[in-house]
């Protein structure tokens, strides 16, 4: 990990909106097999700068490299070619249809005489499904019917058969239970040993501090620092989050006032 350049680079980031810093001076990184979580409260920039990554957002300035090389990203197409997906809350599935027909759905396989390769397709979703998720079986059933949890692995399977390096997760446990919880938790530990590195959107400071490898904190679209999850305590993330200060400033009454 540390001989290969990051997967992500964002420099020096900046969104205005009607003269309103959204994003100011932002720069984060992404190394392979590495969940990096981002968070900060409501209107902190964090959705506005990965929006710059996915491609739905232009930035006013900054630069974005991808392994190492300069990239430019007009729209999610570009993101997509340059191996960023997000898997967004919504999860973006066609309710109606199963799960390989969702893997494929607008990048469907046809036989020689034109016709939908049904069993092609299902026969990649097993394989693809086969190393994130072996206990699906329900790939005959319409993803209506699914629950949260198989719905997460449909969609991150999707990404992950066409090929993402780089995927971003937007509240990826929000609304789940404890069970489906955990096997979305699975999923991005299996993403990681397989050297895919995940940008971790997530309100759950549980979440974030049980799954990441480092915690970039916003607040008011500026960055207030990037920390190791090993070398923090959750009060002090919260601290980032709240107070806006690094660790070594804050003092035992900021800690204390977050429990007040």
């Amino acid at each position: 990990m540390t001989d290969s350049p990051p997967l992500v680079e964002m420099k020096n980031m900046n969104v205005t909106f009607g003269g309103v810093h959204a994003v100011e001076d932002v720069s984060i990184d992404l190394r392979p097999g590495e969940i990096l979580g981002l968070v900060g409260g409501n209107g902190a920039g964090k959705s506005t700068l990965i929006k710059t990554l996915s491609g739905a957002q232009k930035p006013d300035s900054g630069q974005i490299f991808i392994n190492g090389n300069p990239a430019t990203i007009d729209n999610p197409r570009d993101a997509k070619a340059l191996g960023v997906e997000t898997i967004y809350q919504t999860l973006a599935l066609a309710e109606n249809i199963d799960a390989p027909g969702n893997m494929f759905l607008g990048r469907e396989l046809v036989t020689r005489l034109g016709t939908l390769d049904d069993s092609a397709m299902e026969d990649a979703s097993r394989r693809v499904m086969g190393r994130l998720n072996p206990k699906f079986e329900n790939f005959k059933t319409p993803v209506t019917s699914l629950s949260g949890g198989q719905r997460q692995s449909v969609a991150i399977a999707r990404a992950v058969h066409f090929n993402a390096r780089i995927l971003i997760m937007d509240e990826p446990t929000a609304a789940l239970g404890p069970a489906e919880t955990e096997q979305v938790r699975e999923l991005m530990r299996q993403l990681k040993r397989e050297g895919i590195g995940i940008i971790l959107i997530s309100h759950d400071i549980h979440d974030v501090f049980d799954l990441s490898d480092r915690i970039s904190v916003m607040l008011q679209g500026r960055l207030v620092g990037t920390v190791n999850r090993e070398d923090v305590t959750m009060d002090e993330v919260l601290a980032m989050i709240i107070v806006g200060k690094q660790p070594g400033e804050l003092t035992s009454t900021d800690l204390a006032d977050l429990h007040g």
